[in-house]
């Protein structure tokens, strides 16, 4: 294996009861585990407004499936590769990596299908699992970005170039997130698209993603004029904007399309959110649109589907981005048709992400990115 640091222990800030704050630990440094293995030495990883509602997930009330405690938390990680594994190939000790958090069995039948995000044991390293198979993959992986050192398959490494700065990659949870929903949604030149929570973090990211895709009309839906107003300002040409709440959100898509409707909608918006608000997205569509759901709206919704099938609307779920997906990502913003420079980086060190937090929490918009730095 080759590898450029011999430290043998490391910091990192845990959670030590459910819904507790973060103490920041000294541990014993991260061993690869599989000869497909690398070890990152984290330089930033982003922090996920929803955090505090997954470290409050056990005992009874638990409905995911979370790493035992004392966990590391921390999704959105990227860093430099310190170490490799034996088997480690097209990787090499110093690259400038973003990790994408997906892990997966590798065996079971979407494994082998080629389909690794509908694995029953899928899990977000440094998050939260989707079932309970996930306890064998935290045994495995279980660092999150809150960290000095992580450990992860090489299979979830995506490189960066010198053009993204560690900051923007601890932002690509949300882009990658976004760019996969688009990408289902057939966006491409001469498309027009509605993205619902247009200002927030994950849909500003996707605003950007439609742009570089070449969407010729962006309809952005949000209820912060202000922000609102930001996001029409970075392409004024193709940007339209509506606050929800001031006016019927379909007639007015419609009338931005010459009365046909949008082509597909982007359904950004987050748990809390009214179903209504998607509703009306969907009545904005044009016969034979698409929406994609990546925002997790959690209200209940009646769907008349009788309806839906008469005018050949979808309705399609999409979780997370592919490694794949991450790279191209990286390939944009090198190429300079996928804009980073708008996020204004909030950046705070490991012993400050309690603090961190609390901001993230206050949802300022997807302008603002918060970020623990190392």
């Amino acid at each position: 294996m080759s590898h450029i640091s011999d430290a043998k222990l490391i910091r990192a800030a845990r959670i030590h009861t459910p819904g507790g704050r973060f103490q920041v630990d000294t541990i014993d440094r991260p061993h690869l585990m599989h000869p497909t293995d690398v070890l990152i030495d984290v330089k930033a990883s982003g922090v996920v407004p929803n955090l505090r509602n997954v470290i409050s997930n056990y005992g009874e009330h638990a409905y995911l499936t979370v790493p035992e405690l004392p966990a590391i938390y921390g999704l959105d990680t990227a860093g430099v590769i310190a170490e490799i594994g034996s088997a480690v190939r097209d990787i090499s000790v110093g690259d400038r990596v973003y990790l994408n958090p997906g892990r997966y069995c590798g065996t079971c039948h979407a494994c082998r299908c080629g389909e690794p995000i509908n694995c029953s044991a899928y899990t977000f390293q440094g998050y939260f699992g989707f079932g309970p198979e996930s306890r064998r993959i935290y045994r495995e992986y279980p660092y999150g970005g809150f960290s000095e050192f992580v450990t992860a398959p090489a299979s979830g490494i995506i490189k960066l170039p010198d053009a993204i700065s560690f900051e923007q990659a601890s932002r690509f949870g949300y882009l990658g997130t976004a760019y996969s929903g688009l990408r289902k949604a057939d966006i491409r030149a001469g498309r027009t698209v509605l993205i619902s929570g247009a200002s927030g973090t994950l849909g500003l990211g996707a605003v950007q993603i439609a742009r570089a895709m070449g969407a010729t009309k962006i309809l952005c839906v949000a209820r912060n004029p202000e922000l609102l107003t930001r996001v029409k300002n970075l392409d004024p040409q193709r940007i339209s904007i509506f606050s929800y709440g001031s006016g019927d959100l379909a007639s007015w898509a419609r009338q931005e399309t010459d009365g046909l409707g949008v082509d597909a909608v982007l359904d950004a918006i987050g748990p809390g959110a009214s179903h209504k608000i998607t509703l009306d997205c969907i009545d904005s569509l044009r016969r034979g649109g698409k929406l994609v759901e990546i925002g997790a709206m959690m209200d209940p919704m009646p769907v008349n589907m009788h309806q839906l099938m008469c005018v050949q609307v979808s309705l399609i779920g999409s979780l997370w981005f592919s490694v794949a997906e991450g790279q191209e990502l990286a390939s944009m913003a090198t190429a300079g048709t996928l804009d980073l420079s708008i996020f204004e980086h909030h950046r705070f060190k490991l012993e400050q992400v309690n603090e961190a937090l609390e901001v993230a929490e206050k949802r300022a918009g997807g302008f603002v990115n918060v970020v623990i730095v190392q």
